[in-house]
């Protein structure tokens, strides 16, 4: 790991830590030498990503949150404080899709991706705040998408729900500021479960393959240096930025 050691005293949440994107972060996390608390909504002391963690020799608590319920939330945070010290990094990457085209949208299904995905980052991120805040540092990274930034078909609560993260994350930015805690984004494109479909669909994949200019799909542990880079020190200086983790397919300009 090139990162080896780079985090060591550092204390991270990872939210949706169990599988995926957030699997690949905590192992990444731990390997660079974080402690660990990690969240999902059904991860135990059984699950693969925390024996991968605590083989890596750092402390690993675990908690089962729904983000979107801001009492659980806060709880978590307290708890993180409570076992392992302190809060310096939030990777906030719990997150839900629920398909379907807008005329058929139910309000469930815009409820719970929007609760999930929008105001489970922003509780948690208000969460986190006030103990960084009085450390005068910290490192939080919300997890956006290209829907958000480009708009999808099919999506629109998704879309709408990491749009809105991409503006969240440029306020609390910008109200973080003054207490030397940076919050960025990351907007990856990666094979995951929740974007299996999209990517072993013979009828959709290639059209996707087609608007990215490394004509792959990225792996999850691809986006861990950059995560890492913006947890560390050497970043402290970048704050309300996205970063598009896609092999070229957005370029902001």
């Amino acid at each position: 790991m090139i990162f080896a050691g780079v985090l060591k005293g550092k204390v991270a949440i990872v939210t949706g830590a169990r599988m995926g994107i957030g699997e690949a972060i905590a192992v990444g996390l731990a390997q660079a030498g974080a402690d660990l608390m990690l969240i999902s909504r059904r991860i135990s002391e059984d699950d693969e990503v925390v024996k991968s963690c605590k083989a890596e020799g750092v402390k690993v608590e675990v908690m089962q949150v729904d983000v979107s319920n801001r009492e659980q939330v806060d709880a978590m945070v307290a708890q993180t404080i409570e076992k392992l010290g302190k809060v310096d990094i939030l990777f906030n990457n719990a997150g839900v899709s629920k398909p379907g085209m807008l005329w058929n949208i139910t309000d469930d299904q815009w409820d719970m991706v929007v609760d999930i995905n929008l105001k489970g980052t922003f509780n948690c991120i208000a969460a986190v705040a006030k103990p960084m805040m009085e450390q005068k540092s910290g490192a939080i990274i919300n997890v956006t998408s290209s829907a958000g930034l480009l708009g999808t078909i099919g999506q629109v609560n998704y879309t709408a729900a990491k749009g809105g993260v991409l503006a969240l994350t440029k306020s609390c930015a910008k109200e973080l500021a003054p207490y030397q805690i940076t919050v960025n984004n990351i907007a990856p494109m990666a094979e995951t479960d929740m974007t299996r479909k999209i990517m072993t669909d013979p009828k959709i994949a290639p059209t996707y393959l087609a608007r990215i200019p490394m004509k792959r799909f990225c792996k999850p542990d691809e986006i861990v240096p950059c995560i890492v880079f913006l947890a560390s020190d050497g970043a402290r200086y970048i704050t309300g930025q996205t970063i598009c983790i896609d092999g070229g397919m957005v370029m902001p300009s």
